[in-house]
């Protein structure tokens, strides 16, 4: 078992029970790169302001490199009887190299060790999620770019409302996962303070240079405060916060998705690699993929409520409650990820029912605007033109029909304005055309909407890159 690092301070051995308890090896291991880069910077730090030999720093940076070349191949295990990443990394380091391992914790605590390495793996991660996520507006803008002229319903209340196109409705998801770029973005940047140097809660009374480690370590200034440096965990949240977001547009994306491969929808069809089967009913084809994505949105949700619940309540400034944070904050990660990788070639092999989505675009009067807009043109007021409508859509559902199966004479026994222009006015192509203003679903505003999105796209990429 591995001798605690503060045992000095104790006369009885800790009850294995509270050893279990308190360790967090067996999940902040996957920060074992970033902290060992984290000591190799501060071990330079230390030499180069004369606080430990170059000597010295020399045997730890060897030591520690070994340690992670044994640790990617697989030569060193995770000792699950460490308390932490840090205790294991400098406990092995120290059997390795001796005396001059016992110098690497010099001028820091593993308050300010752990908050560095958190802010780094998870700006790594955060940057490996924003590419995903651009890859997936990359297929939302693909498909969209195949589509501008298919026609489909637009709903609200879910009810048919007025016609759009099938491009319309995957570039308001593409400007979604836009948006969630731009936060992860912003919460990246939000992690460019190092807290290394805060050390415990006061800093430290070593002459160390903060400056030289938060830039050797790609941040760009130290915290200001050793104390928020320390007990800060809002970085860790927005991320989780961020992720929330994009779990819920993916969950509505999914919703629709469910909707869609129904029978009574039937607009899309997955690719058999991407649904599956019923143990007991032969002719079904399950969207799994997307009911998982649904479900996994509600963990994610947790992870951000026990976040937010952890750091209500805590004084300045380290508290043991605060190693909650990773748990909650790697498992909203994999969970993201896990849903990204396998939504984005769901949507690329999905097929497309260019005539389903037509035909329910013919159903449910969604030209009625259209008619009531044509009105007036001719100088109705809308609110008349709106009740005139109103009246032949009423006459239409009686007779089972759609306004434009509806005879002209009939039309003009409700108002004289009508003539033979009004057919091609309430015609699905022409209502959708006619709406080109920026943002519309006409074929023009949607392929300027898709140039805008490339190009905005690829400003995030390089940012990300």
């Amino acid at each position: 078992m591995s001798e605690k690092m503060w045992a000095g301070r104790f006369s009885a051995n800790t009850d294995e029970r509270v050893n279990d308890f308190n360790s967090s090896i067996r999940f902040d291991c996957r920060m074992y790169e970033q902290d060992i880069k984290g000591s190799i910077v501060h071990a330079r730090m230390l030499a180069r302001q004369g606080i430990i030999s170059q000597k010295d720093a020399a045997e730890i940076e060897r030591g520690l490199l070994s340690v992670m070349e044994d640790i990617k191949s697989g030569a060193l295990a995770f000792d699950p009887s460490a308390e932490d990443i840090h205790m294991f990394v400098e406990a092995e380091l120290t059997r390795r190299i001796g005396d001059a391992g016992k110098r690497l914790h010099t001028a820091r605590s593993r308050n300010d060790q752990v908050a560095v390495d958190l802010k780094m793996y998870l700006r790594q991660e955060a940057g490996a999620l924003a590419k995903l996520v651009l890859e997936l507006e990359d297929t939302a803008v693909n498909i969209a770019k195949k589509h501008t002229r298919t026609v489909m319903p637009g709903y609200t209340h879910l009810q048919r409302a007025q016609p759009i196109t099938f491009a319309h409705h995957m570039c308001a998801y593409a400007e979604m996962f836009l948006r969630d770029v731009k936060k992860l973005i912003n919460a990246m940047d939000n992690m460019d303070e190092c807290p290394l140097g805060s050390c415990a809660l006061a800093g430290t009374t070593y002459k160390t240079d903060r400056v030289y480690t938060a830039k050797e370590l790609g941040f760009d200034r130290p915290c200001g405060n050793s104390l928020d440096g320390v007990s800060d965990r809002d970085f860790v949240i927005e991320l989780t916060a961020v992720i929330s977001l994009i779990m819920m547009h993916l969950s509505r994306l999914s919703e629709e998705i469910i909707l869609w491969c129904s029978w009574e929808f039937k607009f899309v069809e997955l690719d058999d690699a991407y649904a599956t089967g019923s143990s007991i009913m032969p002719q079904k084809k399950n969207p799994d993929v997307s009911e998982l994505i649904r479900g996994k949105t509600g963990r994610v949700y947790g992870d951000l409520m026990a976040l937010l619940t952890m750091m209500k309540g805590l004084p300045l400034a380290y508290d043991k409650d605060m190693q909650e944070d990773k748990e909650a904050v790697f498992d909203a990660l994999d969970t993201v990820k896990m849903c990204l990788i396998t939504v984005i070639p769901m949507l690329q092999t999905m097929k497309v029912n260019e005539e389903n989505m037509a035909n329910a675009g013919k159903k449910g009067f969604i030209n009625a605007t259209d008619m009531a807009d044509y009105l007036v043109r001719k100088g109705m007021p809308f609110r008349t033109a709106y009740k005139i409508t109103g009246t032949l859509v009423a006459r239409c559902v009686k007779e089972g029909i759609g306004l434009e199966e509806m005879p002209l004479e009939e039309m003009k026994k409700e108002c004289e304005l009508f003539d033979g222009d009004v057919y091609k006015a309430i015609d699905l192509m022409t209502c959708v055309t006619r709406r080109e203003t920026d943002g519309g679903p006409a074929p023009e505003a949607v392929e300027r909407e898709i140039a805008a999105l490339e190009k905005r796209a690829a400003v995030m990429k390089e940012k990300v890159k």
